[in-house]
């Protein structure tokens, strides 16, 4: 399994982005599984459900599943955030993972570069990112940088940049 992820502020459309180099990806005949990170807390359930009723009647876990596709949920309640490398270890084995958010995590990531977000670049300091996707010129940066709407381009850099998930030291968490 190979890794890279996508960094880059809130707004400058890293879900967008994902959403079309994905298919283009899946395309080349690779097996794709994403990680998300989410800063806020979020329900995949609703109430009503039974998998709901599971989880406030205090389950720790709640497999739901179809024929189309499942899902286990897993309620961390006092528990601290897993790291990065625990969430690895519970994904299937896939050609390539790509990680959305986990900004500060050591592994190879693209930029996703707007100006009009208002932020500075991520890579001035993260020797991490190994190119940057963007929708304007930057001479100022220290690493390649790919046109945002070139998606063929952008799934290429992700295929080559990828890195085995094994050589990675995930050892210890970024804080």
């Amino acid at each position: 399994m190979r890794i890279i992820g996508l960094a880059g502020w809130s707004g400058s459309g890293k879900t967008t982005l994902l959403s079309k180099v994905i298919p283009c990806i899946v395309a080349k005949g690779k097996r794709v599984s994403t990680l998300k990170h989410a800063h806020h807390g979020f329900d995949l359930d609703q109430p009503g459900k039974d998998s709901y009723a599971h989880r406030a009647a205090g389950a720790s876990e709640v497999l739901i599943s179809s024929a189309k596709r499942w899902a286990i949920m897993h309620e961390s309640r006092d528990e601290p955030e897993p790291h990065l490398r625990d969430l690895l270890a519970r994904l299937s084995t896939t050609d390539l993972v790509i990680v959305e958010g986990y900004k500060r995590e050591r592994i190879p990531k693209l930029e996703i570069y707007r100006a009009e977000v208002g932020k500075p670049m991520l890579h001035l300091e993260d020797d991490w990112i190994v190119a940057i996707a963007s929708d304007g010129a930057l001479p100022q940066a220290s690493v390649p940088v790919v046109d945002l709407n070139d998606i063929a381009k952008i799934a290429d850099v992700l295929l080559a940049e990828a890195i085995p998930v094994e050589r990675l030291d995930l050892s210890a968490p970024v804080t």
